[in-house]
């Protein structure tokens, strides 16, 4: 497990392979603020605004990765065979666009929802006075793409390979049963009122697609979509120099043991004198959630059910997992009370959906 960050994408890259597209895809990368690449056959009309490639393909692979978003000014078949040994999944890969060369057209052909694909075919046919063609069946539908709206809503989707069968018995029945105890979701489904069907318990296992968006692990159906809010606030204490996997040990077991997601962690939180700690700063990483400190004196207001005279003596707090937790949660209440280790203690705390 890998404790460096992916680089984050930049924003768009327009391709062009005859002259008159590479007028388009020059004005389309000004109007976007994107960067153009051209083929060097190309390079002299444009010398000053575009960067070369050799081929569009080997354009495509060496920036797939690199921006958010691909436009293309040519046949959108070309396009699909081109990046087609580039494709990973439906969270990673990047927005394909494809628009022809007099602009009439701008496809939607990759990653139409969460890579902003059917977003920036929409700026695109902006841009060239044409028409944004968008084929994903919610948006023909009028109905809400679950993994947007997941994201908007700052919900971890579990398992992708779960979303296509739920969005297929969205489109195709119009209705989807939804279990969600927490009220995560009911406010923002209220705008789609009679799509969406909820339960008061977890289905049979044998029910079928349906949504499941709860913190707590168990009664899970197998073609469930689950969805994880970020609510779980972690307070973590260590003796300096900790293994990172030590931490994280006692984080997944001490989850497990308590029915928490992993994916409901929202922060991670400690003591500022931890602030610089290799181990915390490397979980934070692995598991892509924020770490904060608090001062001592932050700390040391916070009335906890376990204090300890040692923690006071060392660190000059009676606190720290469990004050930290119940400060980064803005609770007075643990789900967690403190759990030790030879070298880290933990603490989990619920906090208020916003």
């Amino acid at each position: 497990m890998t404790d460096q960050p992916a680089p984050a994408p930049a924003a768009v890259a327009v391709y062009a392979v005859t002259r008159q597209g590479a007028v388009l895809a020059a004005a389309i990368a000004e109007a976007l603020g994107g960067a153009l690449f051209l083929p060097r056959r190309l390079q002299a009309d444009f010398a000053e605004k575009a960067a070369t490639v050799e081929t569009l393909g080997s354009g495509l692979a060496e920036n797939f990765r690199r921006f958010s978003g691909h436009v293309v000014v040519g046949a959108a078949g070309m396009v699909v065979r081109l990046i087609a040994p580039l494709l990973v999944s439906k969270k990673e890969d990047p927005a394909v666009v494809t628009v022809d060369q007099a602009g009439r057209f701008a496809v939607s052909l990759l990653s139409g929802h969460l890579g902003g694909g059917n977003r920036l075919a929409g700026e695109v046919a902006r841009v060239c006075g044409g028409e944004a063609v968008i084929s994903t069946a919610t948006d023909i539908a009028g109905l809400p793409a679950l993994e947007m709206l997941a994201r908007e809503l700052a919900l971890e989707i579990e398992d992708f390979t779960k979303l296509p069968a739920l969005s297929r018995l969205l489109t195709e029945s119009g209705q989807a049963p939804v279990y969600d105890p927490g009220g995560f979701l009911r406010p923002r489904l209220s705008a789609w009122a009679g799509h969406f069907i909820f339960l008061n318990d977890p289905p049979p296992a044998d029910r079928g697609p349906y949504v499941h968006a709860d913190w707590r692990t168990g009664g899970e159906g197998p073609e469930a979509l689950v969805l994880r809010p970020p609510v779980i606030a972690l307070g973590l204490g260590c003796h300096r120099g900790i293994e990172a996997d030590e931490v994280e040990q006692i984080v997944r077991e001490s989850l497990d043991q308590a029915k928490i997601a992993l994916l409901s962690v929202g922060v991670l939180a400690s003591v500022e004198s931890r602030k610089s700690e290799p181990a915390l700063l490397a979980i934070s990483r692995r598991i892509k959630r924020p770490f904060i400190t608090y001062a001592k004196e932050k700390l040391s207001q916070v009335a906890t059910p376990n204090p300890s005279s040692q923690v006071l003596e060392k660190i000059g707090v009676p606190s720290v997992c469990e004050a930290a937790a119940m400060l980064a949660a803005g609770t007075d209440r643990l789900i967690i009370s403190k759990k030790k280790r030879a070298r880290a203690t933990l603490a989990a705390a619920l906090s208020n959906w916003k």
